[in-house]
């Protein structure tokens, strides 16, 4: 009980290790004032040896103090050019005892050499003698006893051996609150808070003082002992969380967060389990305000189907679908892991919602008939793709083909012929005068959903666009974090390529939304925010991970086969309109090949038993999509 009342509230002990970090930057000079209290006892310690009780002082020279404070201005210059105060007490060893003792060796000899010059010959030589193996012992014997009590401080508090991890904690609301309960029970010591709430300032909060605003942490006295910085301001704006993260990274120390708000409402994170800075919450943006109704009302009791369950956006859909209560839910993968991942997650959060996991493919048209005509969807999201520009432009352009223009086609002609209310299609910016295989097979694709609009169908469709998603698979975000792992360089393709970058949970709320208000035939275009140069975002990443630039290095590889500048969310002849959501707009595409043609190009392309080399794909894009510049 002692132990559990030690760790849960701020005892002796933390208050011990607060006083021991704050005086840690002044290491050096302490050291080397404790050093010299030490040598001069030792020197006393000699005499007292040497003589015993009852002469050790009276039989000194007048001049004893002043050749103990020549002998100690030795000692001390000596340790300095040895660089005996920049060793840390709380790791000292047997190295430590080595260069010790050649200090004190050098030290000692040197003074003997100049009391014996100035010839004060009333200065014992015994004493000259064993004084550099007493201070020997005696810096020894504090060192020692600073480790052991370090020690067993970092043991009564934490409850292990483990390192004592000290935070400044940015934010001073209900969250920094039940982030301190928290912390204290895994053993890390809140040395402060920071916020700019003039109310708080000079407050405590579970024994923690609330030390100035953010931009105190630039101040090193704020920040003095602290090993890490953690964001405690999940309710913030994305611009407000932004501030105090690059705050906090301007520290030099590793910067922690609480979980975000949309990880905190799905219920994936606790408040107290802080993680590692993501570029998501650099580059996130304020919470998407959505139609929560009219999302209940598309999903709620129904049943919903998602292709690609198992991928990047795939995955999110589908946690986000079952917060809404569909009466089932129907995951069609392509990849056995894929699916099994995430049909552990949906089990684990929604324990409750029956789910029905099915290994296909969108290529078969038969399987995804029979699935639609047995399972009858009420709305089908149709987010399996192959996605990856470069490796989808030469040997895989037939498979490109294949899987997201053709596979688009059967999944929409079975959603039609089950009576599904919806069809949304998940396509993206490469879409928009395409110069690439992926990208015009895409936007074929959103040409099919416009065709199928038009033959009368019950099923409404419609297509999403949206740029690069961060995290997701393919995407620059995990390649870099892999690249700084192994100490660089970290590739880019050009100094001045751009990109739109929008979270997954974001796409995936959007998506829904979208959903929600599409009529037959609309493609909407997410408001993906202002584009990012993707060597701003590598540098961040250095920045994050707790390295330089010169260390890990940035190069720039070219651009690849197919790969643009910068993309667009809209093609230069198209028009948008506004929708019901401000993060959406509806794209007016321009016009199509006649019906009669494109029906019958996709009729050549269903009757095809073998694959088609990459001109004859490239040639087949060319005729069906009229912006396709294949370079």
């Amino acid at each position: 009980m002692a132990d559990a009342g030690t760790m849960s509230s701020p005892g002796v002990w933390h208050r011990l290790d607060r006083v021991l970090a704050k005086i840690r930057p002044h290491r050096q000079p302490l050291s080397l004032l404790i050093d010299g209290v030490v040598i001069a006892l030792c020197w006393n310690f000699t005499y007292l040896f040497r003589l015993g009780f009852e002469r050790w002082w009276s039989a000194r020279p007048d001049y004893d103090h002043w050749v103990m404070v020549g002998v100690v201005t030795v000692y001390l210059a000596t340790f300095a050019v040895a660089g005996i105060p920049r060793g840390m007490w709380r790791f000292s060893g047997f190295g430590e005892v080595k260069r010790l003792a050649l200090a004190c060796g050098v030290a000692g000899l040197a003074s003997a050499v100049c009391v014996l010059m100035l010839q004060l010959r009333e200065v014992p030589r015994a004493v000259l003698t064993l004084h550099p193996l007493v201070s020997l012992m005696g810096l020894c014997m504090v060192r020692m006893a600073y480790r052991m009590l370090y020690e067993h401080a970092q043991s009564r508090i934490t409850g292990s051996d483990a390192e004592v991890r000290r935070a400044i904690v940015m934010g001073a609301g209900e969250a920094a609150r039940l982030l301190l309960a928290g912390l204290h029970q895994q053993g890390w010591i809140v040395l402060g808070l920071l916020d700019d709430d003039p109310a708080k300032q000079g407050a405590r909060i579970l024994g923690a003082p609330v030390l100035g605003t953010l931009e105190d942490a630039r101040r090193p006295e704020t920040t003095s002992g602290a090993t890490h910085v953690i964001v405690a301001m999940p309710g913030a704006t994305a611009g407000q969380r932004r501030r105090a993260i690059e705050l906090g990274s301007a520290t030099g120390l590793p910067v922690l967060t609480v979980p975000s708000f949309s990880e905190l409402r799905d219920g994936t994170a606790r408040i107290e389990r802080v993680r590692a800075i993501e570029p998501e919450d650099l580059l996130g943006r304020d919470p998407v305000k959505l139609d929560e109704a009219g999302i209940a009302e598309l999903v709620s009791g129904k049943t919903v189907l998602v292709t690609g369950a198992g991928g990047s956006i795939g995955s999110e859909l589908c946690r986000q679908v079952a917060l809404y209560g569909p009466a089932k839910l129907v995951l069609y993968e392509l990849s056995e892991f894929a699916l099994y991942q995430v049909e552990q997650q949906l089990s684990e959060l929604h324990p409750h919602l029956p789910l029905v996991r099915l290994i296909g493919d969108v290529k078969n048209l038969e399987h995804v008939r029979a699935t639609f005509a047995a399972h009858r969807p009420h709305v089908i999201f149709h987010a399996a793709a192959f996605k990856h520009v470069p490796l989808m432009e030469s040997d895989n352009a037939w498979a490109a083909l294949q899987n997201n223009t053709l596979g688009t086609w059967h999944a929409a002609a079975a959603a039609a012929q089950a009576g599904a209310e919806r069809f949304v299609l998940i396509s993206t910016d490469k879409a928009v005068n395409p110069t690439n295989v992926m990208g015009a097979t895409k936007r074929a694709a959103e040409m099919v959903l416009s065709h199928m609009a038009t033959q009368g169908h019950a099923t409404r469709f419609s297509a999403v666009r949206f740029g690069n998603v961060l995290g997701s698979s393919g995407s620059v975000i995990p390649k870099f974090k892999d690249q700084i792992a192994r100490g660089g360089p970290v590739t880019v393709t050009h100094p001045q390529i751009t990109r739109y970058f929008m979270t997954i949970p974001e796409a995936a709320r959007l998506v829904l939304q979208a959903a929600a208000l599409a009529h037959s035939g609309q493609v909407y275009v997410l408001d993906m925010g202002e584009p990012v140069r993707i060597v701003e975002l590598a540098r961040d990443m250095i920045r994050l991970s707790g390295h330089r630039e010169d260390e890990i290095g940035i190069v720039y590889s070219g651009l690849r086969p197919g790969e643009k500048l910068y993309e667009e969310l809209l093609a230069h002849a198209d028009q948008t309109l506004p929708s019901a959501h401000p993060r959406l707009r509806v794209a007016k595409l321009q016009a199509m090949p006649e019906l009669n043609e494109l029906e019958q190009r996709f009729a050549e392309l269903r009757g095809q038993r073998i694959g088609l080399s990459e001109d004859v794909v490239k040639r087949w894009l060319s005729a069906v999509v009229p912006e396709y510049r294949a370079q």
